[in-house]
């Protein structure tokens, strides 16, 4: 890993959740030593996605996105539908998000997660927003829902539609995604023993639709698995990204960064 400091991204990190309340401002401080200049921290409920906003607002490099997390699809009414509206509207909120659907757990019905995720993606449509997409086990539904829903988007939006957040998909969802205008998320797995598939399935897709996330404080990344995760963390996905795309380590932070400007519409700042 290149030992000076890069500015890094991390676009999925869950600040707001209770691991993290007794040091949360050390660990954004940690970060921001690792050269982490810009986390994106997704709702997963109306109420955590009220806590990112006001977060967000209280830590510069520190953006929101809002929406309700397929796990919580069933407090998913009309009245929060409102409210996650009205938060859409703070200048630190740059996505709808987390939403998706998870037929691996099924915490919720699928009928009710289905209900919620096309209300929300709805909503990113009438807010001009991207969407951070969660999968688990629904890849198919997801992509034959993604895919007709981003053919309908504006055309400032079209490019920038979303994000699948810690990608483990196939590689020709991958490229159909990619095509559609979403990035891909990577997170710790690929720098496991056993994520050599994730590892070739980069090589094979464009760097300029990758972006790096930690998903704290899940999906620690070796060498801290089995550890609370971290924003500062990023830095391993990204080295162990480099080495898979053999590419320097400063300049996959740099393409990386980028490309979550691009992603989220933020200018790219080079420090």
């Amino acid at each position: 890993m290149n030992p000076e400091l890069v500015s890094l991204v991390d676009t999925h990190c869950h600040l707001t959740l209770d691991t993290f309340e007794k040091d949360r401002r050390k660990v954004i401080e940690r970060a921001l030593k690792e050269g982490v200049q810009r986390i994106v921290v997704p709702g997963i409920d109306i109420q955590s996605s009220r806590e990112a906003v006001e977060l967000a607002g209280e830590y510069p490099g520190l953006y929101a996105a809002v929406g309700v997390h397929p796990h919580r699809a069933d407090t998913w009414n009309t009245t929060v539908a409102e409210e996650l509206v009205q938060l859409s509207q703070a200048k630190s909120v740059v996505a709808i998000g987390e939403i998706g659907l998870d037929f691996y757990r099924n915490f919720t019905a699928r009928d009710v997660q289905l209900r919620a995720f096309h209300a929300q993606l709805e909503l990113a449509s009438q807010c001009m927003l991207p969407v951070i997409i969660h999968n688990r086990d629904a890849i198919n539904e997801i992509v034959d829902d993604l895919l007709p829903w981003s053919a309908t988007l504006d055309e400032s939006l079209a490019h920038r539609a979303g994000v699948l957040h810690a990608y483990s998909a196939d590689l020709s969802e991958a490229l159909r995604m990619i095509d559609a205008g979403f990035y891909l998320g990577i997170a710790g797995p690929i720098t496991y023993k056993n994520g050599a598939e994730l590892r070739d399935l980069l090589t094979k897709v464009p760097v300029t639709r990758l972006v790096v996330e930690t998903d704290s404080p899940y999906l620690s990344p070796d060498p801290h698995r089995g550890q609370r995760n971290e924003p500062g963390n990023v830095k391993y996905v990204a080295d162990r990204l480099a080495n898979g795309l053999k590419l320097d380590y400063a300049e996959t932070a740099r393409l990386t960064s980028e490309n979550a400007a691009g992603l989220f519409g933020w200018a790219y700042a080079t420090n």
